[in-house]
This record gives structure tokens, sequence and C-alpha cells, in this order.
């Protein structure tokens, strides 16, 4: 069980008819003239988050056995959604998608749009989880992971990377949240291979802190008690592939507020003109408050997804 670019090089190549190539913009006002920041915009994926990318490059592959049985999956939206636009343009009809029951309206919404039936288990993910995956063996179901061991997936969202630098071979520096890890770790090991000393860094919200304290503890968390966050999608433990391999090729990890996350929601809606849920933004929150230790010239901020629910938005736009 490991990954490497090759891996994502044919993920790209699998997938790239079907994703969207998101634009790589430049920020109008986080830059200065030392520094230069830019926006990579996953939140214009259909289904509004990068999560489609490995939900994709997994089920492509899939054999016509698998695909009839029928696949699950648990997610808190993002990966849900993205596994039901996956099963929608491969024709699969036996989709089901277990949330917790914490999981926003809105995304359990896109989750129904594009097909999949939504279940409800358990009061947060980790509860999800656990019954989902009682419910997908019972059921005979291929799983979809998320985020936890299947280098697919990880190969999936490391294509990002190959875009990032193929739209401006000048970022030296790419900062990207952190959930599960799979988006991390798969960025990570395609754009040092394509850039070795290029500096990836990775971002965690404070009410969830798995990766970090999995490294500082030397304890593998797979499950993570979190406090209430605005980052539905940034709360849980980590995966057994991100935990084995971020730490060979991430070169920081930072950890920011809620309330610096919940000022970059604001400003990102504000002055940048997106719409960009909480998790999505943790890289503008390290921006906010850890600018010296990112360092770097030429800057990539990993925007993950924008479903963000509608009150939380405009809750968070009233206050900042």
């Amino acid at each position: 069980m490991s990954l490497n670019y090759q891996e994502v090089k044919d993920a790209y190549e699998r997938i790239k008819n079907d994703v969207r190539k998101t634009p790589l913009e430049e920020s109008y006002y986080l830059g200065d003239e030392n520094k230069k920041y830019f926006f990579k915009l996953e939140s214009f994926q259909k289904a509004k988050s990068f999560k489609i990318r490995g939900a994709l490059n997994k089920m492509m592959t899939l054999t016509e056995e698998e695909k009839e049985r029928g696949i699950g999956t648990i997610s808190s939206g993002n990966h849900g959604s993205s596994v039901s636009y996956a099963a929608s343009i491969l024709g699969i009809k036996n989709t089901k998608i277990i949330v917790p029951e914490n999981t926003p309206q809105s995304k359990m919404d896109k989750i129904k749009y594009f097909g999949a039936d939504v279940m409800l288990m358990g009061k947060n993910y980790d509860e999800a989880h656990l019954l989902g995956m009682a419910y997908v063996k019972k059921n005979g179901l291929t799983f979809i992971d998320a985020y936890y061991s299947d280098p697919k997936i990880y190969a999936g969202q490391g294509t990002i990377a190959i875009e990032i630098l193929e739209q401006n071979r000048d970022i030296d520096t790419i900062v990207v949240p952190i959930g599960g890890g799979g988006l991390i770790t798969g960025i990570a090991v395609a754009a040092k291979a394509i850039k070795p000393d290029i500096r990836i860094i990775g971002v965690q919200t404070e009410a969830c802190p798995a990766m970090v304290d999995s490294y500082k503890h030397k304890t593998f968390y797979e499950e993570y008690p979190s406090e209430e966050s605005l980052c539905d999608a940034l709360v849980g433990g980590v995966g057994k592939l991100s935990y084995e391999m971020a730490k060979d090729y991430v070169d920081e990890f930072l950890v920011v507020t809620e309330e610096a996350i919940a000022k970059a929601v604001s400003f990102i809606a504000k002055e940048e003109k997106y719409i960009v849920e909480a998790g999505g933004c943790a890289s503008v929150a390290a921006v906010m408050e850890h600018r010296e230790k990112i360092g770097g010239q030429n800057i990539a901020l990993v925007l993950s997804g924008g479903n963000i629910d509608g009150k939380l938005l405009t809750s968070i736009l009233e206050k900042y």
C-alpha cells in the first residue's frame, strides 16, 4: 500500500476529460511586491469539491461486476456528492452515501441531485464510519474510500499538483487544507516529483488537529475527537496511508484558529468574490496567521471546496 507519481500521472490521463481543470487565479489583495498568492479553485468543480478527482479515478477502475453490485461510501458531504456525481457519469445505479446526522443540508441536497441514496447514520463522522462500514459489508457493496488507504483515491487528488505546475511553473509553495490527509499526500507526492524543491504546507483547524497530533504524539489517530467546528470537511481522524507518507513529503504542518477560518471565508467572498466553504479556506486562514512560516514568492492556495451551508455563510458574513 503506497503511492507514487506514476499513479498520479495515470489518474490524470484517466479523469482529465471528465473533471474540470480548475482556474489558478492570482489574489487581488493578499500579495505585495515580494509575494504573489494564487487560488486553486477546486470550488469550481461541478460537484464543487476536489473529491471528484479521487472518486472518479477509483470508480473508473472498477469491474463491470463491481459496478453492477453497487457502491457505498461514508462522507461528511463532499466525497459523497463526488461519488454520486461519478456514479452518474459511469451509469452506476445502486449508490449509497452514508452521512453523519450533522451533515449540512446543502451537501445532502447535492448528493441527491446527482442520483445517489443518502442514509443518515451516527452523530459525527467517526460514528457514521463505524456504522456505515458495517452496512457496506453486510450489503456486499464496493466501498469507495474517502481518504483512508486507497492509492487510487490519493492519486486522483494529486492531479491538482500537475495542473498547478502546468498553469504556473513559478509556483514554489503549495498550501493545502488537511482533513483525512488524502489531498495533501497526493499533491505532495506529485509536486515533489515534478519540482523537488517546492514547499508543501498543510493546514488544520485547531478544532481537530488530528494529523499534527498524530506526528507530535507518534500515534496514528484513526479517530479523533473534535470540538465544534465550522469545517465539517476537516474533522475526524486521519488516513492510514497519509499518516505513513505525509511526514516524508510535507515541509510544514500549521494549525489555524476557527476565527481565522471564518474571517477567511468572509474575505474570499467579500473581497475576492468567491464562495468557498470553511474547510476550503484553511489555506487562506494560514496566510492570515502564519504568513512568515509559509514563506515563498509564488504561493498556490488550494481552495478545496465550495459547499458551504447558506445559513452558515450568512452568519459569517454578518459577523466579519
